[in-house]
């Protein structure tokens, strides 16, 4: 598989294994089905695998972490994410966790930015992970706390880059705005951005894209299914977008995406999966994967045959907008 560069030392694969699912997000899956989703991202070329400790309480790092034990650890980058570090909360863990995740609620998330907060959130995942270092850092959602993380938040990372411990260093958010003024104020090499440059919205157009672009700041593009809806060849009317019931005219606009999208032999989620690669700025698209199918679907979809003639149909329709 193709990679792209971020950092003299940093490069990732252009599909990327996201791995909320492994923290048993919205339902548990099982060791043994997140170990086969990973082999099978292996064995389809993917070697860029991403987490976090919010991701089921650190289920997901150590779920991950053991299915890459075995693996050499040059073949592979892994990024995890500081600003919520986990708190132990015995007397809850007889309770469900809160927060989408199907995990009793042993810890609980604290906010922090602080380089103390970093130092001890990294600190913590790689003993999760079982691994001595993590190539990539993002500031995890930090839209509440943007001064923090763009000063302690930062210089922490900067420092920890520095020094050799991470090969790079960013931000994720489902947000583009935001991450656009971190790019613009700090010493970044990448971003994460869900859900703001896909099929449905390119509001990253905007802002994020045109300056990553111009600062030499790599972006990770996730979410590109918008949580649901575009997801399927047949838009269902259930579909959802970004996590809430879709709306009838978002639904209509889903289904009329997939209607130029299968005139010219091609799925909608196929369209959905390639499109932010067409942008020059964006580096890697990370899908969220439970199994080992899911997997294997999300590979042939970031691979089939897309015509010139069906970006060109969309552009030309205003459905989609072009990036220069």
């Amino acid at each position: 598989m193709r990679s792209r560069t971020v950092t003299s030392s940093v490069q990732l694969t252009e599909l990327g294994f996201g791995a909320a699912q492994l923290g048993n997000l919205n339902r548990a899956t099982t060791d043994e089905a997140s170990t086969a989703a990973v082999d099978v991202a292996w064995d389809a070329g993917v070697r860029y695998f991403d987490t976090a400790p919010h991701y089921g309480l650190g289920l997901s790092e150590r779920r991950l972490g053991a299915a890459l034990r075995d693996r050499p650890r040059e073949s592979y980058v892994v990024s995890t994410k500081v600003g919520r570090l986990l708190e132990p909360t015995p007397e809850h863990a007889g309770e469900q966790d809160g927060h989408g995740f199907h995990v009793p609620a042993t810890h609980r998330r604290v906010w922090d930015f602080s380089r103390d907060g970093i130092l001890r959130s990294l600190e913590q995942s790689l003993e999760r992970l079982g691994l001595d270092r993590v190539d990539v850092v993002y500031l995890h959602d930090p839209d509440d706390h943007l001064q923090q993380a763009a000063t302690e938040g930062v210089d922490a990372l900067v420092r920890l880059r520095d020094e050799g411990v991470v090969g790079a260093i960013g931000a994720g958010m489902n947000q583009s705005a935001a991450l656009a003024e971190l790019v613009r104020r700090c010493d970044l090499d990448v971003v994460m951005l869900a859900g703001r440059y896909t099929l449905l919205d390119q509001g990253a157009l905007d802002d994020l894209l045109p300056l990553a672009l111009d600062r030499g700041v790599g972006v990770v593009a996730a979410g590109v299914y918008n949580s649901g809806l575009l997801s399927r060849a047949d838009v269902p009317d259930d579909a959802s977008f970004d996590y809430l019931p879709a709306s009838a005219e978002l639904v209509a606009r889903a289904r009329a995406l997939a209607a130029r999208c299968a005139a010219h032999g091609v799925t909608l989620p196929d369209a959905a999966v390639q499109l932010p690669l067409r942008h020059p700025a964006v580096v890697s698209v990370v899908l969220g994967t439970r199994t080992a199918e899911q997997v294997r679907e999300g590979a042939r979809r970031a691979s089939a045959p897309i015509p010139d003639a069906l970006w060109a149909e969309l552009e030309a329709s205003g459905e989609l907008r072009g990036v220069a």
